[in-house]
């Protein structure tokens, strides 16, 4: 079975926000790390999204997948870019990643539906 990323990301985004406002104290201070995080310094946003897509995917997390795969695509990244992305996810997550890779090339395809398979690396 393949998993909605889309409907994945959108009942992500209406559960943490419940989780702001039931626990407030560890949601704010994750949200101000998170905002700190991918804000563009001498990273762009792009660039420090697609570290989260790596690690995402070696980590095994399907829900990171989502928010980062969206918020790569977001930020301005292309399909070559995911794909070597994942690539690298691969080399530091071995086996257990390439599952995972498969994962974030359906998070790909279906919030890049235009261009799935479209341009070579």
């Amino acid at each position: 079975m393949t998993t909605d990323y889309a409907e994945l990301h959108q009942h992500l985004q209406d559960r943490l926000a419940q989780l702001g406002s039931e626990l407030p104290g560890p949601m704010s201070g994750f949200a101000r790390l998170h905002k700190k995080s991918v804000e563009v310094g001498i990273l762009d946003a792009k660039t420090k999204e697609l570290m989260a897509l790596a690690i995402s995917v070696a980590v095994h997390c399907e829900g990171c997948i989502a928010y980062h795969t969206h918020d790569a695509i977001q930020a301005g990244a292309t399909r070559p870019e995911l794909l070597e992305t994942i690539g690298v996810a691969i080399l530091m997550g071995g086996g257990p990643a390439s599952i995972y890779a498969a994962h974030a090339m359906d998070a790909i395809d279906q919030f890049m539906p235009m261009s799935a398979g479209s341009e070579e690396l």
